[in-house]
């Protein structure tokens, strides 16, 4: 079994340590220490110097005693949102949350140090192990781009499981949404508001009857679309000449998210047309979906280690996209585990010990069976 006490006290060492994007060199300053106690070879990419950032992703392997079990990758993210310095921890009836304007952390923290005491305990149970690798990333809460800057040459696993995600502890996601942001600029013409209206052309006007004629918010079972920011005007009495437009769809059906974005494109060049403006459109891709099916080996191995400790693990379709996304995006397959956190970015933001617990003997579980496969 795992070691409750040295698993919650690396958790919260972890919580004191301020991480925001970019500064999470003294977090792989504390996990390299534990995995190279643990006899791993660790190596840290040139991802940080690529986004201004204090270190690289943290890529380490455990050889393996047996060389046909399969390759398995854990990974995490070793960056928070802000603000969590000046953290005030709370430990009260099993639950561990903080006090004040602060931010907890447990995302990802808590699939840290879940990480880091499972394999330990793998490892002290002498049970046979296949290679395992250790991949820590920075970045991820800024739009991934740890994961997406990774150097993949250092990665050397059949498949990946990717601890970020809330409750139920222990759920795996099988399927997560491609995603596609759309920024507009629509230019239309300033005139004086009360004199002469009729010589302007309102790029906010034609924003708003844009955004009116587009299907948005929960689509279908599959599907998501927002209009998340819009800016533009200079003062109330001139006929705004620039608006701004920043909004996304995702879906989990590639050709239902490229239906999507027709139609919210052909809305705003339909409406910048009929109010004497003109619409500029950028489509980026933000990440690919994946999707695994029931019989997939990772999906296997994992229901095998969930059944192995008792635990009922659920397959779940998630709207959300995690560094798992640009993991399958590279090529390896790999899947979003729940670590049992909630509410997450918010100052009552919370997870208990013993669903940290459970999930640090899932990620046991996964090793030993992997190693017995």
């Amino acid at each position: 079994m795992v070691n409750r006490e040295r698993l919650l006290a690396s958790f919260l060492d972890l919580l004191r340590i301020n991480s925001p994007s970019r500064q999470e060199g003294d977090v792989a300053v504390f996990a390299r220490r534990a995995l190279e106690e643990m006899g791993f070879q660790v190596c840290q990419d040139d991802a940080g110097q690529a986004v201004g950032g204090q270190t690289g992703n943290i890529v380490a392997t455990l050889p393996g005693a047996s060389d046909d079990a399969p390759r398995i990758l854990l990974c995490a993210h070793m960056d928070t949102v802000q603000p969590t310095d000046g953290i005030r921890i709370i430990r009260e009836d099993g639950i561990i949350r903080q006090e004040g304007a602060a931010v907890l952390g447990a995302d990802d923290k808590a699939g840290i140090a879940a990480i880091l005491e499972g394999v330990r305990s793998a490892l002290e149970s002498g049970g046979r192990l296949g290679q395992i690798q250790v991949l820590l990333l920075i970045c991820e809460e800024i739009g991934l781009l740890g994961s997406k800057h990774l150097d993949m040459s250092l990665v050397d696993s059949d498949f990946g499981y990717v601890f970020d995600s809330g409750r139920p502890v222990g759920h795996l996601v099988s399927e997560a949404p491609s995603h596609d942001n759309i920024a507009v600029q629509i230019t239309g013409k300033a005139a004086h508001a009360g004199v002469c209206p009729e010589e302007g052309a309102s790029a906010i006007r034609a924003a708003a009857l844009a955004i009116s004629r587009m299907p948005l918010g929960r689509i279908d079972h599959e599907t998501t679309a927002n209009v998340g920011v819009i800016s533009g005007g200079t003062a109330r009495n001139i006929v705004p000449e620039k608006c701004e437009v920043k909004a996304e769809a995702r879906s989990r059906d590639e050709s239902k998210l490229q239906r999507q974005v027709a139609l919210m494109r052909q809305a705003f060049e339909d409406a910048a047309r009929e109010t004497g403006c003109t619409a500029q459109i950028e489509i980026s891709r933000q990440y690919l979906g994946y999707k695994h099916s029931r019989e997939a080996p990772l999906v296997q191995l994992a229901l095998r280690a969930a059944a192995d400790i008792g635990m009922t693990m659920d397959l779940l379709p998630h709207g959300g996209g995690s560094d798992c996304n640009i993991l399958n995006e590279k090529g390896l397959p790999s899947a979003v585990v729940g670590v049992g956190y909630d509410r997450i970015h918010t100052p009552e933001e919370s997870i208990t010990e013993d669903e940290l617990v459970r999930c640090a003997e899932l990620v046991r579980a996964l090793a030993l069976a992997a190693g017995d496969a």
